[in-house]
């Protein structure tokens, strides 16, 4: 998810323009203040979800739970997490503005964290939407991550589960390292993207990773797990508790293995972009990510 990630010259023209037809439909939406201090102003609706009772124990063998957040109280928990308010499309030319509105991101019924994207004209954006993570307030070097939610699909829908690091001691993205957790783009509804990105600063760039596909319905029929165990020289991903991908050190030679800092967790749902593309005529709004819990292991 970070800076020109998925940059491809020859489709950038194309794209540009891509971009510019789909904002042209967008509607122009008035709409208060996000920022202004009274922002219960702002209606929260009372979205709801169907839960597929998919529930792993907080305990595991051979791990303690560390930290979590269950999303079970009425508020999100700053203590626990932060927004980032930002129109600058994640270096990927997406099309939101991300705000801490609670518009946007919201707790419903005590139970879920939710991601909403609305299309609306604020700030010169056609979308607003949520990005969310933990920076200086949770940071881990190693460990297992769970998260369970549910993603939501259709074309230039760009939900993400990912890492960076806290304090880019290697240098700027990507030579300080980013693990994605899960990324999804909504044309592709039942792929899952486990990614690490390394090596030199863009153009030279590198990346690796893998994908596992859904075999039943796709990434918003139902809840998923997605993890990633972190260890010494060794990153795996995991999709419902199924081992599908391991990176080792060794895998980016010549590079700098540079996942041994640490690193935060980030939420977000991205609309558009360089990767999945700008949403088209069939791609309806508001678009939900929801989230169950995160929760962060340490090995015994």
């Amino acid at each position: 998810m970070y800076l020109k990630k998925y940059f491809r010259l020859a489709a950038v023209p194309c794209l540009a323009l891509l971009s510019l037809s789909s904002c042209s439909t967008a509607a122009f939406v008035e709409q208060p203040d996000l920022y202004q201090s009274a922002s219960d102003v702002i209606a929260v609706d009372n979205t709801t979800t169907t839960d597929n009772g998919y529930k792993p124990a907080t305990k595991k063998s051979g791990w303690n739970l560390v930290w979590t957040d269950e999303f079970d109280q009425p508020q999100i928990d700053t203590n626990k997490w932060s927004h980032e308010v930002n129109g600058d499309g994640g270096g990927n030319n997406e099309q939101q503005y991300y705000t801490a509105s609670k518009a946007n991101s919201y707790i419903n019924n005590n139970k879920y964290l939710v991601l909403k994207a609305i299309k609306q004209n604020y700030k010169g954006k056609f979308y607003t939407s949520a990005r969310m993570r933990t920076k200086k307030k949770a940071d881990w070097t190693y460990g297992r991550f769970d998260i369970r939610a549910k993603i939501p699909v259709q074309q230039g829908v760009w939900p993400a589960i990912w890492m960076l690091p806290t304090d880019w001691v290697y240098g700027p993205w990507p030579q300080s390292g980013e693990i994605d957790i899960m990324e999804s783009i909504g044309h592709q509804p039942t792929t899952v993207y486990g990614t690490i990105h390394y090596g030199d600063a863009w153009p030279n760039n590198k990346h690796i990773g893998d994908t596992t596909i859904i075999q039943k319905g796709d990434l918003s029929t139902d809840f998923h797990v997605f993890s990633v165990e972190w260890e010494p020289n060794e990153i795996r991903w995991y999709f419902d508790d199924v081992l599908y991908s391991t990176k080792k050190n060794t895998d980016v030679t010549p590079h700098k293995w540079p996942f041994d800092q640490n690193f935060h967790m980030i939420l977000n749902l991205a609309i558009g972009g360089e990767w999945p593309g700008p949403p088209d005529d069939n791609t309806t709004f508001p678009k939900y990510m929801f989230v169950d819990y995160v929760r962060v292991y340490k090995k015994i």
